[in-house]
């Protein structure tokens, strides 16, 4: 096992790499930037290195530095954790190249999956549906000529994006000429890469994703998440098992995945994302190669801790489980606490000056917070992650109403009254929901 690792992230994810490595016995080190110097990631780390201004291209987007940090600390592995360098395949590189493991997928299935457009390329060989799409391109004036070929309605995606970011809804011609370009320089500043693509914008669909493990030997189906709520393309509630799904097409759809990973050769976590629209006819989207933001809806249903997996993976250990081992019982909820207005989406960043969340039977709080905590308007705005858990969904909704009720947090809008207003309203209560849901429940 490996003696001690680097945290090249931030925030509640930093934290819960902590976490999972006191559990293994492994010394810590995180790379941070001037920003998070005081945050409760840096406290809790056994040893801290600064490795840049606030600014996430001067710091948690460079390679260069993060390399630097894992040479001077000494460490046996880097977690690069989710968003920023997570699935950067230079990263990977980096490490091999002083000897360092890097707890991920390898790097040529990095390049292979990092790159959406030729995912998809590569998902349609091994078999799985794919929404009709365009190959990447850099160029604005060759998006326009690809889009108006492919029709209307449209969605615009960065090639090595992720987690939402840049995402646009393209309904006319005009639409198309005037998004691209801003696109493009929103794909550079959080990816470093400005390519996109763009594919055919399902309406009213269901997002779900399944999560895999795989080590050298055995590839483990963890079962799937339904991330539909989402708002302006980022997710904001999640739960598992997806409502959408019957146990024959669960069946189908997980095996389709587990085939499609070994074609590929996955090695350690990752998550494959489907619409599956009014007919129920799924199509995938895109593998995320890496740990999840809602990882811990899985956690709670399967009872793996994921991130565990993850480095003892990466440490040349193996999986711990195997399929026969996963049950999967009852139902999970995971509301994303951002620090923005509930009805407007308005980022709110500043100074958190109360700050008390819930515990209680079946609940779960992911999070960096703290009172007297800032959060930054350099990064995104998740404060935390409440997860819920009950023997079936009707519990864990009652759980999560509960919990939400007793959260204390002044000094800056969050996104809890728009959860509990979710949570009671009748269509999400009977699973009657898509992508467009957050839209109408607004009206």
């Amino acid at each position: 096992m490996f003696r001690k690792v680097l945290i090249a992230n931030r925030g509640e994810i930093a934290l819960r790499i902590i976490c999972a490595c006191r559990d293994l016995g492994i010394k810590t080190v995180i790379a941070h930037s001037q920003a998070d110097s005081d945050s409760l990631p840096v406290l809790h780390a056994d040893e801290r290195l600064c490795i840049g201004p606030s600014s996430c291209a001067e710091s948690y987007l460079n390679i260069a530095a993060v390399r630097t940090a894992a040479e001077i600390s000494g460490v046996d592995a880097v977690h690069p954790g989710y968003g920023f360098l997570s699935e950067h395949p230079a990263l990977a590189e980096a490490c091999e190249a002083i000897g360092v493991a890097f707890v991920g997928p390898p790097t040529r299935v990095l390049r292979l999956l990092g790159d959406k457009s030729l995912a998809r390329e590569t998902m349609a060989e091994a078999g799985l549906p794919i929404v009709p799409g365009t190959p990447s391109f850099e160029l604005p004036a060759e998006g326009e000529s690809l889009g108006e070929a492919l029709g209307f309605p449209l969605i615009v995606k960065a090639t090595s994006g992720g987690g939402g970011r840049g995402l646009r809804v393209l309904r006319s011609f005009d639409e198309l000429r005037s998004a691209l370009p801003a696109a493009c320089r929103e794909a550079e500043a959080a990816f470093g890469d400005r390519r996109l693509y763009l594919e055919r914008y399902l309406e009213d669909a269901r997002h779900v994703e399944f999560q895999i493990l795989a080590d050298d030997e055995r590839m483990v189906n963890l079962g799937e998440r339904d991330c539909t709520l989402q708002r302006r393309h980022q997710k904001l509630l999640e739960e598992a098992p997806s409502t959408v799904l019957t146990s024959s097409s669960r069946r189908s759809l997980g095996a389709l995945v587990v085939a499609a990973a070994q074609l590929v050769g996955y090695r350690n976590a990752g998550t494959f994302e489907f619409l599956i629209n009014g007919q129920g006819d799924p199509f995938f989207l895109e593998v995320n190669a890496r740990i999840q933001v809602e990882h811990p809806v899985t956690e709670m249903v399967s009872g793996v801790d994921i991130v565990k997996e993850q480095i003892r993976v990466s440490a040349g250990q193996g999986l711990s489980i195997c399929q026969e081992d996963v049950r999967l019982t009852g139902h999970a909820i995971e509301c994303r606490v951002n620090a923005e207005h509930p009805d407007t989406g308005i980022p709110s960043p500043g100074l958190i000056r109360r700050f008390s969340l819930p515990g209680g039977v079946g609940v779960r709080v992911d999070t960096y917070a703290h009172a007297d905590c800032m959060v930054w308007p350099h990064y995104d705005g998740l404060v935390a992650k409440v997860v819920t858990h009950g023997r079936d969904r009707h519990e864990a909704i009652a759980r999560m109403r509960r919990a939400l009720e007793m959260t204390v947090i002044e000094g800056i809008d969050t996104t809890v009254a728009l959860h509990l207003r979710i949570l009671r309203d009748e269509d999400f209560l009977a699973g009657r929901y898509t992508t467009s849901y957050l839209d109408r429940l607004a009206n």
